[in-house]
């Protein structure tokens, strides 16, 4: 049996799998695809919470009226 996952709970293995993967495809040596998917992988989370940020506030603005 299978345990259903949220998507929220699926993001944070998307953003790894992505970022390595897109850094492999830029460099050949494991300390650099690892650097760069750091990298890579962090301003992706930053730039998500930013929108998840704006999209709470709003839906918080439009339920205050």
């Amino acid at each position: 049996m299978t345990l259903p996952l949220s998507m929220y709970a699926q993001l944070p293995i998307l953003i790894v799998l992505i970022s390595l993967v897109y850094s492999a495809t830029r460099y050949d040596r494991w300390d650099l695809i690892l650097g760069e998917a750091f990298r890579w992988g962090s301003r992706m989370a930053i730039f998500l919470l930013a929108i998840g940020a704006v999209l709470f506030l709003v839906a918080y603005f439009i339920d205050a009226r």
